[in-house]
């Protein structure tokens, strides 16, 4: 190479302000820097900034972006650890969630319609126009902090955002997409500054639990529904189990009760309109044998008297047919239809208790909110009052994990606690 040619490399490698540019570095026309590099897949890309190094000025008017010799650092770092840093600037949140829910191929209709619902009702039009290259951990967190203080998510359904973003973005590590999950850590760290106590499941007391079904039964109104409440309070089944619960799932001899599926009122297609389904645990402890007590067996004669004589079910959803728990027409029942009738029966309660009371010069005794799942969370309490094995809950709670059991096991009522000083007073003497 002569002298001649090497000036004028040296020329052109050179920036406006005299500095030596690298090896696929340049300065374009309109002063923006360009560097000029070949992916893990052979293909030319470019990236640019209008800063060569982080001590220079931006331009003004134009947006900030890291200087070109911090995007080449990241980029050869990226290049030897195999990172497809092109490919994840131009995949968003939406793009990566989608991929990764046709990859799971095996989740159940109504657990993937679910999923579904959540992510295009919280997530799509929020974050998920984002690149997924660019999330860091503060994103994540400030999304979930919006979630929970501007519109008052509890943290249950923050962990269950968290179940469908963090194991995207894993995908999208083993994809050698992005280096580094911007979620690990953010569910844990935001439960520590949101003490969950405020959101406890609060089972019925058992006077609260006296009055609410005593309520039922002297009742013209709802009196139908006692055999319903019945059998939830002695069984602790889920409301799906419940009312999809059909007769051959009965023993009357053996006076056992089998719990195998579940009646779920969801969309079976994603933004599909809703309609009933049948689905099967999710886990083999979810399929499980309950003995059947006493009062509700009771329940179930006579809520089989009331079929036959009034109103026989007529229905087959997904093969299963043969339903106890029906309507005054014959169809099933929705879970939104037992709450509502759960929500009735309450108002109807403290509007009368509280003229009784008033009559009475006392204050009322009223119900509390509550739902279809408070009876399940009632009966576990009841269960755990006379039983200290925790496997046996476990296995008639249908649960998955301990951990639940115990979070039920532990929590003490007001009532416990003052029955239980009361026995120590009568032997323990302080003085």
């Amino acid at each position: 190479m002569t002298l001649r040619e090497v000036l004028i490399m040296s020329e052109k490698r050179r920036d406006r302000k005299g500095r030596l540019l690298k090896r696929g570095e340049q300065q374009n026309r309109d002063g923006r820097y360009e560097y000029r590099y070949y992916d893990i897949q052979g293909i030319r890309r470019s990236v640019y900034s209008w800063r060569l190094v982080e001590t220079d000025s931006i331009p003004q008017g134009k947006r900030y972006k890291p200087p070109l010799r911090e995007l080449e650092h990241q980029i050869q770092r990226d290049l030897e650890d195999g990172i497809q840093t092109h490919t994840a600037k131009r995949m968003t949140l939406n793009d990566l969630f989608d991929h990764y829910m046709e990859l799971k191929y095996e989740l159940k209709t109504s657990t993937r319609t679910n999923y579904q619902y959540m992510y295009d009702h919280y997530v799509r039009e929020t974050i998920g126009h984002k690149d997924i290259a660019s999330f860091r951990y503060s994103d994540i967190r400030a999304f979930y902090n919006s979630l929970l203080r501007e519109r008052g998510f509890r943290l249950n359904t923050i962990e269950t955002i968290h179940s469908l973003l963090h194991p995207a973005f894993t995908l999208a590590i083993r994809d050698n997409l992005i280096r580094v999950n911007p979620s690990d850590g953010v569910l844990s760290d935001i439960k520590k500054g949101s003490p969950r106590e405020g959101h406890k499941k609060q089972a019925l007391t058992e006077t609260q639990q006296a009055a609410f079904m005593q309520f039922v039964a002297n009742s013209v109104r709802y009196r139908q529904w006692g055999p319903l409440f019945a059998v939830m309070l002695g069984t602790g089944c889920r409301v799906g189990e419940i009312i999809g619960l059909r007769w051959e799932d009965c023993d009357f001899a053996e006076e056992t009760i089998s719990i195998n599926h579940s009646l779920l009122y969801r969309q079976k297609e994603p933004r599909g309109a809703c309609e009933f389904m049948v689905s099967t645990p999710k886990t083999e402890t979810g399929i499980r044998v309950i003995p059947m007590a006493t009062e509700v067996k009771r329940a179930l004669e006579q809520e089989r008297q009331f079929q036959t004589e009034v109103c026989p079910a007529n229905i087959i959803i997904d093969g299963y047919s043969n339903f106890i728990f029906t309507s005054q027409t014959g169809g099933v029942l929705s879970p939104h239809t037992v709450n509502r009738a759960i929500e009735r029966i309450r108002t109807a309660y403290n509007s009368q208790e509280t003229e009784l009371a008033n009559q009475e010069q006392r204050e009322p005794q009223l119900l509390p909110h509550f739902s279809a799942h408070t009876l399940r969370h009632t009966f576990c309490a009841r269960f755990c009052e006379h039983e200290t094995n925790l496997k046996v809950i476990q296995e008639i709670m249908g649960r998955a994990s301990i951990t639940t059991t115990m979070d039920v096991y532990n929590h003490v009522t007001l009532e416990q606690k003052i029955a239980s000083f009361k026995r120590l007073g009568e032997t323990y003497k302080i003085i």
